[in-house]
């Protein structure tokens, strides 16, 4: 049971999450693998191996000096469950001196709550230095 050979199957993941979402814990649902499988000693991961993405965010170094130059209106667009992890993306989009989009930011999120969204901005604001910018649209 060394960590680097334990694993979970993407089947796994799919069933922790639906079960995630009907509102069964963790446990009870790690306790029906073991059942499954005949025993602890039968499975290839641990309970607390479980690490769903609820919010991630991810800008870089060329992101944000291009929001220095570029902050004059930004796009946040969210696309749909488009990966199989059914993870909502989300990006940040300017347009530079060229009339080009320039990426600026992106996010993975497990749900469209309000709270996941002001985590969302105000981690995104304090990345860009903490600077608004000049005009902002959502769909």
């Amino acid at each position: 049971m060394l960590k680097q050979h334990r694993e979970l199957s993407m089947s796994i993941r799919r069933t922790i999450e639906n079960n995630e979402e009907a509102g069964i814990r963790l446990s009870k649902t790690y306790q029906s693998f073991v059942a499954a499988a005949g025993g602890h000693r039968e499975l290839n991961f641990i309970e607390k191996d479980d690490q769903s993405i609820k919010l991630a965010f991810w800008a870089d170094a060329r992101s944000r000096a291009a929001f220095e130059c570029f902050r004059d209106v930004i796009s946040f667009d969210t696309t749909y469950n488009t990966n199989r992890y059914n993870l909502v993306c989300g990006s940040f989009v300017g347009v530079n001196h060229h009339g080009q989009s320039t990426l600026l930011g992106c996010s993975l999120m497990k749900n469209e709550e309000i709270e996941s969204f002001k985590w969302l901005f105000q981690c995104w604001l304090r990345c860009m230095g903490g600077n608004a910018p000049k005009g902002f649209l959502t769909d």
